[in-house]
């Protein structure tokens, strides 16, 4: 492995995550439900762990703001413009693999 500093490995990591909001933020189309269903995680997961994040930090952050920053806009927008009842085949997919986190 290359000899990173640790701010290069933060930059870095920093710029996977902003990409990684980028290509989630161009896929609406994919649902959390399948996001959960084959990853184990999905766009409120991130949300969480941004918000578990700042506050290891000493930073309050609260659940609708670090949503919003996942979600490049307000949770309630960003369902009833992308979100889908989610089918039954879905849902029983997720009890089958519901993550432990």
């Amino acid at each position: 492995m290359a000899d990173l500093t640790d701010d290069q490995k933060r930059d870095f990591e920093s710029a996977a995550f902003r990409r990684l909001l980028q290509h989630l933020d161009s896929r609406g189309d994919v649902q959390n439900i399948d996001l959960m269903n084959l990853a184990g995680f999905c766009r409120n997961c991130l949300a969480n762990w941004y918000r578990e994040a700042a506050e290891a930090e000493g930073v309050a952050l609260s659940k609708d703001d670090s949503r919003e920053i996942v979600y490049g806009m307000p949770y309630a927008e960003w369902q009833e413009k992308n979100q889908r009842p989610a089918s039954d085949e879905q849902k029983a997919a997720f009890e089958r693999n519901r993550p432990k986190h």
